[in-house]
């Protein structure tokens, strides 16, 4: 693999010296090949800005990765990196913005934060003799719940003193990259050059022998895992510092893809190999991928087959190089002849690059670009029907007026929507359309297109601290407001109810809840029994109903932030659903107005999500072409019940 030097049989004859050389530097290679498939496939992406972009986007997995490849190399695992990542981050914010704890000392309890976490998983592997991925499965629940506690669901506007770490140098080299170097060399030197370093190799290869030899293997253990913990923080900061804002939702998921980058990099899971220079690579290939499938305009549906293909064929290769006889030495115990071809092949690999992408550059010299105008959709995500309506509305539109959508998924991800949103201002397309994941999440990223003066519309939510030129959208607060007068007039101003709230952190979710709140000050006969997140999915939705169900057989009323969640609901109640228990939606989608139609829901207040969607490429085309747009387009919310479902299109 890339971070591996092997040893070659003396008498290998030029093919197989060249076969060997391939399957000692798998990731390298596959690097090579995707910068080179990119750059031939998209004119866009071999520009200085698209590339620094790259840079960013791996950034932080590339630094939480460098911690796991502690983990992985002494056969261990790490699942809570991510949410220990949103732990420190929202730590931070919350002590230095919320109260008054100097900044440097705030950045000392982040830090501290995920020592601490680290320490935990490490004691509970270690001494309490829990499987690692059980104790860090455990604490990835515990970190991520005191995130959500501490911030109260909401985001937490970061220190402007820390959030310099977002910016560029010179007004073109971003800090993360440099924080990621930084970070880089650290692992390098600690896995290389360090006691512990070669701790982490002897317990990986040989638990047994390690102790045997006299290592202390439970203390190192807990060294290892706070280590861990460190670059977990880092992560964070530089993650919270890109946002403007601690996100207690940020980085969900995120240690799948610090795994994923180690093992792409030539870690075994299995324990004993693992070099930060392959942990690098695979961060890259990752950043790579998404990037350039973002440019293909590729559904990132599509995007998560391809990554874990990926992640198949790289533990592919590795078995593939083992068979073939490879022995790959630690870190640090390569000869000096090693090293030098190493660092020989490096350059090679640099020189070769360069020389065919530069090639494959004049594919795209004589080519003439699209007479369409091109207009980015960067959608919050496309797993909740009410998005995937906005969409077709903006897709048909688009046809109708001669232009070239392209549609990214954010999948409720604050920071791969920034990293989307960068992707847009890098190729430069003509306008952008954005749905918030969060209003302050995307404000530097608007900010930036602001800059590249690309006319950007917001759709459905606000961006807060920044410039847009025309926001479309309905009133949130106002149709909360609706949805609890609904019910409560329909209970006759008295009764019980129950309130299931969204995904917690998001600005819908909080809206909602807001106007929820205001709508019922009207109705003091109104009882709220209970308010539970379900995270706006119908299976959650289901589960939640049939908890407080149990709790509270006698509610009479259900208000659901959205409609999902209220058909998830219906299917708890059963037969009391439209009968004995009143329940009120949110969003119109399709099967909510079904659902009306055959009495089980009694109303949902519709958006009219199809409109918003045509309302936003028609302004975007506006914009674009220097006409005059609103600066608040807003589309009205609508109760629709059984009386007047038939006449409601969305």
């Amino acid at each position: 693999m890339a971070a591996e030097t092997l040893k070659s049989g003396a008498g290998a004859g030029g093919a197989a010296a060249v076969r060997r050389l391939l399957l000692d530097n798998g990731a390298l290679t596959a690097l090579i090949v995707l910068v080179i498939a990119m750059s031939a496939l998209s004119g866009d992406f071999l520009t200085t800005d698209n590339l620094l972009n790259v840079g960013v986007q791996a950034a932080v997995t590339a630094i939480l990765a460098f911690g796991v490849t502690f983990v992985i190399v002494s056969a261990g695992i790490d699942l809570s990196v991510g949410s220990v990542a949103a732990l420190s981050a929202t730590v931070l914010a919350w002590s230095a913005t919320q109260h008054g704890v100097p900044v440097v000392l705030a950045v000392v309890l982040a830090v501290a934060t995920g020592i601490a976490a680290g320490l935990v998983n490490g004691f509970l592997i270690a001494y309490g003799k829990l499987p690692p991925f059980i104790a860090t499965l455990a604490m990835l629940s515990v970190a991520r719940g005191l995130s959500l506690v501490i911030s109260k669901g909401s985001p937490i506007a970061f220190p402007d003193s820390v959030s310099h770490l977002g910016d560029t140098l010179g007004g073109w080299l971003p800090v993360p990259v440099l924080v990621m170097v930084v970070m880089g060399l650290i692992a390098a030197f600690v896995l290389g050059r360090t006691y512990i370093g070669r701790s982490m190799y002897a317990i990986g290869g040989n638990e047994e022998a390690a102790r045997l030899s006299g290592l202390r293997v439970k203390k190192q253990k807990l060294a290892i895992y706070a280590l861990s913990g460190v670059f977990a923080a880092a992560a964070g900061v530089v993650l919270a510092s890109r946002l403007s804002s601690a996100q207690p939702q940020a980085a969900d998921g995120y240690e799948l893809d610090a795994i994923a980058a180690v093992v792409i990099g030539g870690a075994s899971l299995a324990g004993g190999t693992g070099k930060a220079s392959g942990t690098l690579i695979g961060a890259l290939i990752l950043a790579v991928l998404r990037n350039g499938l973002n440019l293909l305009s590729v559904s990132a549906f599509w995007q998560q087959v391809v990554i874990g293909v990926v992640i198949a064929l790289a533990v592919l290769l590795d078995t593939v190089r083992r068979k073939a006889g490879a022995t790959p030495m630690a870190a640090g115990t390569g000869s000096g002849g090693g090293k030098g071809r190493q660092a020989a092949t490096y350059g090679l690999a640099a020189v070769v690059t360069v020389a065919i992408v530069g090639a494959t550059s004049f594919l795209h010299g004589g080519n003439p670009s699209s007479a369409n105008p091109k207009v980015g959709l960067a959608l919050s995500t496309l797993n909740n029907p009410f998005f995937v309506q906005i969409q077709s509305g903006a897709k048909a539109e688009a046809k109708k007026l001669g232009v070239d959508l392209t549609v990214t998924d954010a999948q409720n991800d604050a920071s791969q929507q920034a990293n989307q949103l960068q992707n847009f201002t890098s190729s430069g397309l003509d306008s952008i359309i954005v749905n918030p994941v969060d209003s302050d999440a995307a404000s530097n990223s608007v900010k930036a297109a602001d800059k590249a003066k690309i006319p950007v519309i917001a759709v459905d939510r606000g961006v807060n601290k920044a410039t847009v030129d025309a926001l479309v959208a309905s009133d949130n607060v106002a149709g909360g407001e609706l949805a609890a007068r609904t019910v409560a007039e329909k209970l006759g101003g008295t009764g019980k109810i129950v309130i299931l709230q969204g995904q917690a952190g998001t600005s819908a979710a909080r809206e909602r809840a807001e106007g929820f709140a205001k709508g019922l000050k009207a109705y003091p006969g109104i009882q709220v029994l209970a308010q539970q997140p379900a995270d706006f999915d119908r299976t959650k939705g289901l589960d939640v109903m049939s908890n407080l169900l149990q709790a509270h057989p006698d509610v009479q009323g259900v208000i659901a932030a959205n409609d999902e969640m209220a058909l998830g609901a219906i299917k708890a109640l059963g037969s009391k659903a439209g009968k004995s228990v009143q329940v009120v939606g949110f969003d119109g989608t399709p099967d909510g107005l079904a659902a009306v139609k055959n009495g089980t829901l009694y109303a949902s207040v519709a958006q009219q999500p199809s409109q918003l969607g045509r309302i936003a490429v028609d302004n975007a085309l506006k914009a674009l072409q220097g006409k005059k747009v609103e600066e608040t387009v807003k589309v009205p919310v609508k109760v629709v019940t059984k009386e007047n479902v038939a006449g409601f299109t969305g």
